[in-house]
């Protein structure tokens, strides 16, 4: 079950916050995968067209970097800041890329990519965030490919992939937090396999609910998260987990992560790494969208050929 992050989160970011732009929507019928490879997909004009469906937050991480320029106008930001969760203050810009993906529906991933070779020296952990701070009640999705196995070295680390939207402060009287996390070696004395969803109230002292899904998930999910009328409701590939109520639902306005990182150092020895991507990510303010009507409208998108698109108003 996840545990409180016990160090602050000193934010040092790799790219600074720009305003975020807009793109053209026209809504058609999904398109195939652009073809595949390890190279980053070219880079974009960082100021499109200002249109698209009102409340809407669309992106398919089609940039050629961590220093594209679409990437910070966009409204996003890598990690390079002290602070846990996990191995502290091992935060790092390299574990993040945007490489060409066969499977990705939209051809493009944003890859986390945890290393380490056992000694906190050696460690990176990695964590993108979007920088407006203007999400609140409606839906939050995302398509994720989650591993079991890292893709070099030896198995058995302790590793955590997950897919957040979180207060911009730990310390907030409001504070609020809704979470996947998935563990394929466990964690904290569970064995694992199991992908964790928790809504919390507090940080510290921790305050939280949560339920353990106990199954191996390697490959690709669709995690969608809805917090719409006093509830908040986990599903993964449109089969409800979890539901949280009460105090246990999102009470301020928050930000959107993807993070890759480590609850500990079990052994040591030679590298290992860990990759986590994310194919999309949607969220729609305000309203309930069902798996099968988030998947309808991603491809609508894709169709369309746009790779972003952002009308959620700004706090």
């Amino acid at each position: 079950m996840s545990q409180p992050r016990r160090t602050p989160r000193h934010r040092a970011w790799a790219v600074l916050a720009l305003p975020a732009a807009l793109c053209v929507l026209a809504a058609c019928s999904a398109g195939p995968a652009a073809s595949g490879g390890d190279a980053a997909a070219p880079g974009r004009d960082a100021s499109p067209s200002p249109s698209g469906p009102p409340g809407t937050l669309f992106d398919d991480f089609h940039y050629s970097g961590v220093d594209d320029p679409a990437l910070a106008a966009h409204g996003w930001e890598v990690r390079t800041g002290g602070g846990g969760p996990g191995i502290k203050d091992t935060w790092g810009t390299d574990g993040a890329g945007f490489p060409s993906d066969t499977t990705a529906q939209g051809g493009t991933v944003l890859r986390l990519r945890s290393s380490t070779d056992g000694t906190e020296q050696g460690t990176e952990q990695v964590e993108v965030q979007t920088t407006g701070t203007n999400f609140f009640t409606g839906t939050y999705a995302a398509r994720i490919h989650l591993s079991d196995e890292p893709s070099s070295g030896r198995d058995g680390d302790h590793v955590v992939q997950t897919f957040f939207p979180i207060s911009p402060a730990d310390s907030s009287e409001n504070y609020s937090e809704l979470d996947f996390e998935y563990l394929p070696n466990g964690g904290w004395g569970s064995v694992g396999p199991q992908l964790d969803n928790v809504s919390w109230y507090k940080a510290d002292p921790p305050d939280r609910v949560s339920h353990s899904l106990k199954r191996a998930l390697g490959g690709w999910h669709t995690m969608v998260i809805t917090a719409m009328d006093g509830k908040v409701t986990y599903s993964l590939d449109g089969k409800d987990l979890f539901t949280s109520s009460g105090t246990y639902v999102p009470r301020e306005k928050m930000d959107i992560h993807f993070s890759n990182w480590l609850i500990d150092l079990p052994f040591a020895g030679a590298r290992r790494t860990w990759d986590m991507k994310v194919d999309w990510v949607y969220h729609k303010a305000d309203e309930a969208v069902s798996t099968a009507d988030v998947q309808k409208a991603v491809a609508g998108f894709h169709s369309a050929g746009t790779d972003y698109v952002n009308t959620v108003p700004q706090s």
